[in-house]
């Protein structure tokens, strides 16, 4: 990359620390104007083509919507990251956000993530008082069968570290330290802890280096994975009965998100108001109100049970394919078309049934007014 050079939305590999410095830094994107019908029509060939581009990237990163879950992951985020004031040689405590797929585990912290950057820039300038740049969270995403080697390496490479290829497990551990120390993080994020090897072996060593991570690294470390509980993070699973990993264990707070649901008058409310929220995103010319909120609420909560990733995804395929048709706006017809991930797929049928035959509903009652 060219000194100087910014990357691009499009193109951000939030594993670099240039890259994730730009998603942290770069301005909000912008919604496209809301054009009517005869407005777009009106448009030459080639603005109408800038137009629909930016609705494709517009709709594509329509997220993340300030869900009630998003606030309560944030809240409590931020309450165990600002207690962490601690002096270095006390161990902080660590975050595990350890949920289903698709609830928007990584999409969450990652805003959490943006606005502790930001926050932490603001308060205490872009550099160092020794000079150096000031990175207050590094993140890293974990592949397949990661070991405590190739985690070192991760975070190497995320500084840019020329000692990132060669050296023992050891070595790179130091190295990290030294970047953690020189530039100032307070927050790392490991995502997909779930990745790492959790054997019967390696699951005692995994927790030994994050343990050792904690003690030696004046930050919070946030975790984010699947089921971390089933393999083992905080002393249950297979390797319940071992020290070190119920010692980690006390020192992890674990959080979750929870779903959409429609038992429950609140639950209905909230489902209501994700939709109201993403019927003012959507940037289709004959959107109407209430064409997602009240036309289509029990349709999106079967296609999507309820999980947010889901939701999302499906919300966006229909709003490409509205634009390409040139439909201009979203209704069963056009969304009975547009596939969704197989989870959400495989378990719709059953949910689908149930709100037709009216034993569920997503919709609120209305509010009774009170005379005057």
């Amino acid at each position: 990359m060219n000194a100087g050079s910014v990357p691009q939305p499009g193109s951000l590999a939030l594993s670099r620390k240039e890259d994730f410095k730009a998603f942290a830094e770069s301005p909000r994107r912008s919604r496209p104007d809301l054009l009517t019908r005869k407005q777009l029509m009106s448009l030459p060939t080639q603005a109408r083509a800038d137009y629909d581009r930016q609705r494709r990237q517009w709709h594509a990163n329509i997220g993340p919507v300030k869900t009630p879950q998003l606030t309560e992951l944030h809240e409590d985020l931020w309450d165990i990251v600002d207690s962490n004031e601690q002096d270095g040689d006390k161990a902080k405590g660590a975050v595990a956000v350890d949920a289903f797929p698709g609830l928007g585990k990584t999409t969450s912290v990652l805003a959490f993530a943006r606005d502790f950057h930001q926050r932490e820039i603001e308060d205490s300038g872009a550099f160092t008082s020794q000079g150096h740049e000031r990175i207050p969270v590094c993140r890293v995403g974990l592949t397949g069968n990661t070991g405590m080697k190739d985690l070192n390496r991760a975070m190497l490479e995320f500084f840019g570290h020329p000692g990132q290829m060669r050296g023992t497990t050891a070595q790179f551990g130091r190295r990290v330290l030294d970047c953690v120390l020189s530039c100032d993080v307070r927050l790392v994020v490991l995502d997909d802890l779930h990745f790492l090897k959790w054997g019967q072996k390696s699951g005692i060593e995994v927790s030994n280096h994050l343990k050792w991570i904690a003690n030696e690294f004046p930050v919070t470390l946030l975790m984010v994975g699947v089921e971390l509980a089933k393999k083992g993070l905080f002393g249950e699973g297979t390797n319940g009965r071992d020290t070190a990993l119920a010692q980690t264990g006390r020192r992890t707070t674990r959080l979750g998100l929870r779903p959409f649901t429609i038992d429950t008058e609140v639950g209905r409310r909230e489902w209501r108001q994700m939709l109201l929220a993403l019927e003012q995103r959507v940037v289709l010319t004959d959107k109407r109100p209430g064409m997602l909120a009240d036309d289509l609420s029990d349709y999106l909560f079967a296609r999507s049970t309820g999980h947010i990733g889901s939701l999302m995804t499906l919300i966006n395929r229909s709003c490409q394919r509205a634009v390409r048709t040139g439909a201009e706006c979203l209704d069963q017809e056009l969304m009975d078309r547009v596939k969704n991930d197989e989870a959400s797929e495989a378990a719709r049928l059953e949910l689908q049934a149930a709100l037709e035959k009216k034993r569920l509903t997503s919709r609120p009652r209305p509010r009774m007014r009170r005379p005057t």
